[in-house]
């Protein structure tokens, strides 16, 4: 299965057509009845994924380390979702790469053009995910960029505007790889594996990081629509700077989407499908979709810490037993995410089609 070179039909940008002042939803972005947002009132509103204090991590207090562990633990378990707090990274760096990437999508759109991206690598401005002709297309556009392994990162394909801009991300993509590196550790030993399994099944240090700037403009008919459809992280972890004060993020918990409350400088992380893989399903990869507004625009940061792209994955030995035999066959992360870049956001349909017939 090869990436096309270019896109099926013309690109149109949700910007454009949200700053045009149309009324009515074009019928491209109309989701079916199933798939609509419903806005959940009431005591189920005030449901939110797990805050976690990762201070615990950082210090000498034993204790306190093995209680952070334990919502870790619960956590991916539990959730797939969680929300971190005192996490290393300075606030002021996570507000400006906030706005840096504001900056750049209120250029004019010939600036923006010169970046447009193609099914081939994705990096680059874009409005739409997978190439199938004819889709419902999600109510976003966006920008997609390498940060690791070093032999893809080209800064001619970041903005050169605003001019602080590749600084800035430089910079924070940095930070963003150490938290990562923080994470798997925990994760490994929540696991009962060494605490440096994960980070040598994903390629020691010769890793995957990308970044995928989210925007969502206003929406005239929000109640039809939504800014990215449901879908499970294809690659390993991510952690994503959402916006501070306009909420979009939801995830699917026992069958109901709860809107993610963001707290403010936290960041919020999520299980991939490959450690879903590598934990044989210990830890799972979970449905979130993104919901949109007539009021505001939302704008935010994934970055997305996967395994290096040629490497065979497959669960860790020491966790399949006669009694939980291996879910999934061994597959490169390259082979997995063509299914992403082919059909765009479906579920969770990839992972769940791989397990091993019972």
């Amino acid at each position: 299965m090869n990436c096309p070179q270019d896109w099926p039909e013309p690109i149109v940008r949700v910007q454009s057509l949200s700053e045009s002042g149309l009324k009515a939803l074009p019928d491209r972005y109309i989701k079916p009845q199933t798939q609509r947002p419903v806005i959940i009132s009431g005591s189920q509103n005030d449901v939110n994924i797990p805050l976690i204090d990762l201070g615990g991590l950082f210090g000498d207090d034993s204790a306190l380390r093995a209680t952070t562990l334990a919502r870790i633990s619960e956590a991916c378990r539990e959730w797939g979702f969680f929300q971190v707090v005192n996490h290393g990274v300075s606030p002021e760096l996570m507000d400006r790469a906030r706005e840096v990437w504001r900056g750049f999508f209120h250029q004019p759109m010939e600036v923006k053009q010169d970046y447009a991206n193609s099914p081939k690598t994705y990096e680059g401005y874009g409005s739409r995910l997978g190439v199938t002709k004819g889709a419902i297309l999600d109510w976003s556009d966006y920008y997609f960029l390498h940060y690791l392994p070093g032999c893809l990162k080209d800064h001619k394909k970041w903005p050169a505007r605003p001019s602080s801009l590749r600084e800035v991300i430089d910079e924070y993509s940095a930070e963003l790889v150490k938290l990562s590196g923080v994470l798997l550790r925990a994760f490994s030993g929540n696991l009962g594996l060494e605490e440096d399994y994960l980070q040598n099944a994903f390629g020691g240090e010769d890793i995957g990081a990308c970044l995928r700037v989210n925007f969502y403009p206003k929406c005239p008919q929000p109640d039809l629509t939504l800014g990215l459809s449901s879908h499970s992280d294809p690659g390993g972890m991510t952690i994503l700077l959402p916006d501070e004060h306009v909420p979009g993020l939801q995830v699917r918990k026992n069958g109901s989407w709860i809107t993610v409350k963001p707290v403010s400088h936290a960041f919020i992380v999520n299980i991939g499908d490959q450690i879903q893989v590598l934990s044989n399903a210990i830890y799972k990869s979970v449905e979130h979709r993104v919901i949109v507004n007539s009021a505001q625009e939302r704008l935010s940061l994934a970055f997305f810490y996967n395994p290096r792209g040629d490497l065979l994955l497959q669960p860790a030995t020491e966790l399949v037993t006669q009694e939980k035999p291996a879910l999934y066959p061994a597959m490169t992360f390259d082979q997995y995410r063509l299914f992403i870049r082919m059909k765009g956001p479906q579920g969770k349909s990839q992972v769940e089609s791989l397990k091993s017939p019972r």
